[in-house]
C-alpha cells in the first residue's frame, strides 16, 4: 500500500527493512537507542543548517526532524524571511515571542533555531504532543489551550498537516513508542 499523494494528511504503509536484518536491528531501543525522527535529518535540509538544527535539538531534547519540518514550513530555510504579520527570520518569530525567548536577532539562523527548539520544548511539555505544540507555535498557545486540540483555523490545520506530511515523506515521522503486554 502506498501513500496517497493527494492527501497531505494520509500516511500509508511503506516497506521497512527486512526483519532480523542489520538495518532492522538498528531501529529503536535495542539497536543504537534512537527513535524515528531523532536520528538523521530529512534530505530537504540544506547542509549549512544541519549542525545548527542538530545542536539545538540535542540541547532542548526536541526531534531534529520536527524542527527541520517547521523551518521548511515557516520560511523554506530563508534566514531573511518576513511575513506581512511581522514574523521574522528562518523560524518566523514574532517580536514579542522573540523577546520572551531572549532572541536578539531573529535573522541569525543559529540563534533563531536555538530559540525555536527552546519554544518547541516548552510547548511539547505544556501540551503533551508534537502536533499540539506545532498548532500552538502557529496559532499561539491560547487557542490550543482552550480546546486542547488543533484549533479550527484553516492556516493552523494546514500548517500541522504540512509538517507531518514533510516528515512522513522523508521517513522522519516521529512515531510514538508503546509497550505491548500479554495479560493472562
Amino acid at each position: 500500500m502506498g501513500r496517497n499523494t493527494w492527501e497531505a494528511w494520509h500516511f500509508g504503509y511503506t516497506a521497512g527493512p527486512a526483519p532480523c536484518s542489520e538495518a532492522a536491528d538498528s531501529i529503536g531501543p535495542g539497536g543504537d537507542g534512537t527513535l524515528a525522527g531523532s536520528g538523521p535529518l530529512p534530505p530537504f535540509v540544506p547542509p549549512e543548517f544541519r549542525p545548527m538544527i542538530l545542536t539545538a535539538a540535542a540541547h532542548w531534547s526536541v526531534s531534529a526532524a520536527l524542527l527541520a519540518g517547521q523551518l521548511m514550513a515557516e520560511s523554506g530555510f530563508d534566514p531573511n524571511a518576513g511575513s506581512p504579520a511581522g514574523a521574522q527570520g528562518i523560524a518566523q518569530f514574532m517580536p514579542s515571542t522573540a523577546a520572551s525567548y531572549d532572541l536578539r536577532d531573529p535573522y541569525d539562523p543559529a540563534e533563531a533555531i536555538d530559540a525555536e527548539a527552546h519554544l518547541m520544548s516548552d510547548l511539547i511539555r505544556q501540551f503533551g504532543s508534537p502536533e499540539l505544540a506545532l498548532a500552538a507555535y502557529n496559532a499561539g498557545p491560547a487557542p490550543v489551550e482552550a480546546c486542547h486540540c488543533i484549533p479550527a483555523y484553516p492556516e493552523t490545520q494546514a500548517y500541522v498537516a504540512r509538517i507531518l506530511s514533510l516528515l512522513g515523506e522523508s521517513g522522519a515521522l516521529v512515531l510514538p513508542t508503546f509497550e505491548v503486554r500479554l495479560v493472562a
